[in-house]
Order: structure tokens, then sequence, then C-alpha cells
């Protein structure tokens, strides 16, 4: 019998395929052809799985995003029972950062995603939309830590998930070499040290 195409596992392929090719030449000039013979099938075959470059684009971003989300539910699993909101946040934020191979591959996919956002209110949408979502799961973990008495009560949540937000700014620094993964993780330890320094359940 003829072996049958797991076609969920078919699109990932084609999905981890644009991730490389984005990673080596960047999206600006990407095309449905560079993905095709990236992937090692032919054009016919991968406009079977996907009818357009947005389309593409969309797919891969969806599953960056579950990667990203994989990862860190994988270093928060391993923080144990009841973690310090501190490490959960840490956990959060580093696992944003291109730090190691799957974390840069799903990072510069983002950022080609961004660009496309900026001229095409479909994808703008969705990536607002996914934005939102993880901005909303740390803001969850920052009001809980204020309620908890970790953070100081005058703290406003809403500055505190932005201030922790930019700290994934970092990306582009790291990207072009302009800082070293250790400052920057130092920079991140700093900073919530500072943050938890004033809570009630925190030492002085």
């Amino acid at each position: 019998m003829p072996k049958q195409v797991d076609h969920q596992e078919r699109r990932e392929t084609i999905a981890r395929a644009l991730w490389r090719v984005v990673e080596q030449r960047g999206a600006t000039h990407l095309t449905l052809r560079d993905v095709a013979q990236e992937a090692g099938i032919s054009l016919g075959q991968l406009q079977h799985y996907f009818g357009s470059r947005a389309e593409l684009l969309a797919f891969a971003m969806d599953l960056a995003g579950e990667q990203s989300s994989l990862r860190v539910g994988r270093a928060l699993a391993g923080l144990g029972e009841r973690p310090h909101p501190r490490a959960v946040l840490r956990a959060m934020l580093v696992e944003l950062l291109p730090l190691h191979a799957d974390a840069r591959a799903t990072s510069r996919m983002s950022a080609a995603y961004v660009l496309e956002a900026l001229h095409d209110e479909g994808v703008h949408a969705r990536a607002r939309g996914s934005l939102l979502h993880g901005r909303a799961a740390v803001e969850q973990v920052v009001r809980q830590a204020i309620a908890d008495g970790m953070i100081a009560a005058d703290r406003d949540p809403v500055v505190e998930t932005d201030l922790l937000l930019a700290l994934t700014g970092f990306t582009t620094l790291l990207e072009l070499n302009v800082v070293e993964p250790a400052a920057v993780l130092a920079a991140v330890d700093q900073y919530l040290d500072r943050l938890f320094a004033a809570g009630a359940g925190n030492p002085r």
C-alpha cells in the first residue's frame, strides 16, 4: 500500500523550511519557490498545502508561536511546583530572546512576520492577537505577584508588564552582536531584582 501522507506533518515541514530561508536570506524577497526548494518538494506540491505566501507565513508564524509556548512551558515545568513569580517571569522573558538555535529561528520568523503585518491588515490582526495573548500572560503573573505581596503594592501592573516586555528589545542587539548574551541575562536579572526587592515577601 502507498504510504499515507501526514498532511499536518508536511505543512510543518514546509513551515520549518520557511524558517530556514528567512534565517539564511531574510524575508524581503521570499518566494514560495524558495521555500519549496528548501523543503525538497516541487512548487506545485507546496501550493497544494498553501495557496499563497500570506497563508504560508501565517501558518509558519503560528507554528513559531506554538514552539515558543512549548519552550516556555518546559522552562516553567522545570521550576517545580509553585515557583516564585520572579522565576516565572525570567523564564518567560529568556525564552523569547534569541539565545539558542530554536529561539533564534522563531525570533527571526517573528521579525519577518511583523514586517509583513505592517502592509497586510489580515496579518496585522493575527499578529496583534498573538502578542496581546502573550502580554496578558505576563500581566497576569505581575498582578498576582502584587496581590501576593511579592511586588510592592504601589507598582502599576500595566506599566510593569510593558517594562518587562520592553526587555525583549534586546533581541535586535543580540542579533547584531551589539551585546553579549551574558550581559543581556545580567540586565534581565537586575531588573527583576529591582522589581521584586520592595515586595513584602522578599528580602531587602
